[in-house]
Order: structure tokens, then sequence, then C-alpha cells
């Protein structure tokens, strides 16, 4: 059986990868990623990452507001989100990276769960999933997805929480990103956690160039690591590797309607 695994979130339009994205689309698909989705951080950002994502088979793009850049967020910022939304493409998969964020010094929280329920009524209405950002804000954010239904759900991203909180997103209809966390063994909480959800819950990801894993610390991270993710996740189940690869793809690939294709992997632009 052929692994196939999709990035559910890499800021590809970052260095390393923007440098040489050849080569780093190569590197990807021999580790078996057939897809890689693109989150923006902000409007600096909506073009380049559009841009890829209509460039390269392997790429897509979600668009939105993320929490630790709203310092240089302005009202008719989303007049340039509405322009993309608008364009209904199939290449734009999510609304994302969004959320909430306490723990930075100086959240601005009352304008970050603003724009947060305003992207939220922008994903009922363009019917697309979000890809949510939450550090230190579970419990907040969990309250607001309740308030604020999208039928569509999402992912809570990079989730770094208790058995409890994730089942509370899940209970919402929600996936649970798994990353570079599980990797690192002093993470016994969120280890454990997801070593107990349903394994229909989840789905891979590396936020490359962020969040590295263990043994790599210092360096970029990149898709390709994704390989060392699955590897501890196999580690902390009780379900046959390529039970856990196959059902994380089938997962990803419903949430963002993506197409399953193999020839993804050879390269394709």
């Amino acid at each position: 059986m052929t692994r196939l695994f999709v990035d559910t979130h890499c800021h590809f339009d970052f260095p390393p990868f923007i440098d040489a994205m050849d080569e780093s689309l190569a590197s990807a698909s021999s580790a078996g990623i057939s897809d890689i989705i693109i989150p923006t951080v902000g409007v600096d950002n909506f073009e380049r990452v559009w841009q890829l994502a209509h460039s390269y088979s392997q790429l897509h793009a979600a668009m939105g507001f993320h929490p630790l850049y709203l310092n240089r967020f302005q009202e008719q910022h989303f007049e340039s989100l509405l322009f993309y939304l608008t364009q209904h493409s199939t290449k734009c998969v999510a609304i994302g990276e969004i959320g909430l964020d306490l723990y930075m010094q100086d959240p601005l929280f009352e304008l970050q769960q603003k724009i947060l329920i305003e992207q939220l009524k922008l994903a009922k209405r363009f019917d697309l999933p979000v890809i949510l950002h939450s550090r230190k804000s579970h419990d907040q954010l969990v309250a607001i997805l309740r308030r604020y239904l999208v039928p569509a759900c999402g992912v809570v991203h990079g989730f770094a929480g208790s058995l409890s909180q994730a089942q509370a997103f899940i209970k919402l209809g929600y996936f649970i990103g798994v990353g570079g966390t599980i990797t690192y063994e002093r993470a016994n909480k969120t280890r454990q956690a997801i070593a107990q959800l349903p394994l229909t819950s989840l789905v891979f990801e590396t936020d490359a160039p962020d969040m590295p894993v263990s043994g790599f610390q210092g360096e970029p991270n990149r898709p390709e690591r994704i390989q060392i993710i699955f590897k501890s996740l196999c580690e902390l189940r009780h379900e046959s590797p390529d039970e856990i690869a196959e059902q994380l793809y089938i997962n990803s690939l419903s949430l963002f309607k993506l197409d399953s294709s193999y020839s993804k992997l050879q390269g394709e632009g």
C-alpha cells in the first residue's frame, strides 16, 4: 500500500520553500505528500499564496487573518479577503489561519474575537472549513464556535491541549491537527490525548517552517518531516501504520474537498 499524506498546514510561501519551489515540492512528493494547504497570515501574503495555489496542482490556499498579526489590521482588509472568496475558486479550500491567541503580551483580545467571529460568518456564507489557531485559548475558542456554527467545520491546528479540550472541539465536528508536538516525549498531556482520540478526527500537519520536530530544533521545519510525526503517531496508537495513514488521508481529503490524485506525486504543476 502506498502511504499518502496531506500536509494540512504549511507556510510554503515563506523561505526556505519560496526560494526553491520545485525542489521543495519534489522533496515533499518523495515523502508521499500529495497535497499541501498554505494558510495566509494577513493581507500581505494573500496574493502570494493565491498565485502559488493556482500555479501548482499540489498546493491549495486558505485565506484569512492570523490573530498574531492584527496590530496591522485595517477594516478595508476585509474587502480584500472578500475579493478572493467571491472568486469561488476550488483552489481556495478553507478560511485560515484564524483564531485566538492569549500567549503573547497585549493580545488585543477583543479585536481578536471580533475578527474571528466575522471570519466564521464568512466560512458559513462560502461553505468553507476553517483552520483555527489556538494558544492558551481553547476554552474561549470552543465557546465562540458553539455560538457561531460553521457547517463545514474545520481543524484546530497544532493542537497542544488536554483530552477533554480536544473532545470539546470534536463534539462540534472539528478535526484535531497532529503536528510536531507529539514528537517530544515531554509533551505528555498532548501525546496522551492524541493516543485516545478517534482516528476519524485527526489530520496531519507540519506548520513548516515553524513547529520543528524533535531532533531538528533550531532548523526550519519541512513538509517531508510529516514522516517523523507519522512515526510518533504510530508509536502512540494501537492501529496499524497503514490504517493510520489511510484514515488520516481520507479525513484530510474529506474536510478540504480534495481530489485523491497520484499524479500530484509526479511533481506536475
